[in-house]
């Protein structure tokens, strides 16, 4: 279906995906039925919507207990074609897709946690060889640039790897 539409609706700041999203209402789905009708909750969305051959569609929040993480939008180049049926199922649909988003993304966060981690205790083992450091100095060491020089520990870690001592 339009590859154009999710531009479209950030664009007008309207539509079903932008405001489930955005909606503070704890509304999840919006359905439009008929987009070659007017609409008076998205009027300058529907039309232009309709001429990418949109007929109907309805917009999913996709979210977990803690967070709100997007929206999904379904598509038909015919009006109508969404029933209560449908939206059950992309209710469902948006939910595993919700919690497969979110943990994708948690496994991504710990990924790089481990990778900063790898990399803080790399610099460490340089500072505390070069400087014959304990574990805690050396940590100080950088956690002390770090703050006096406003750059992240793990940069300071990755310029302590690269260059084999503090720039």
């Amino acid at each position: 279906m339009p590859s154009d539409d999710p531009q479209l609706q950030q664009r007008l700041g309207e539509g079903p995906c932008f405001d489930a999203a955005r909606s503070s209402l704890g509304e999840r789905v919006f359905r439009i039925a008929d987009l070659t009708s007017e609409h008076q909750r998205w009027p300058a969305y529907a039309p232009r919507a309709h001429a990418l051959g949109v007929g109907s569609m309805m917009g999913f929040l996709l979210f977990t207990e803690e967070e709100d993480l997007g929206a999904l939008d379904l598509y038909s180049r015919k009006p109508g074609a969404f029933t209560q049926a449908s939206e059950l199922a992309g209710l469902l649909l948006a939910s595993h897709a919700a919690v497969a988003f979110s943990a994708a993304r948690t496994h991504a966060q710990m990924e790089r946690a481990v990778a900063t981690r790898h990399v803080i205790g790399e610099a460490m083992g340089i500072l505390m060889g070069r400087h014959r450091l304990d574990q805690e100095e050396a940590f100080g060491v950088l956690r002390r640039y770090s703050q006096e020089n406003n750059i992240k520990l793990r940069e300071v870690a990755r310029m302590v790897c690269e260059q084999g001592n503090l720039p």
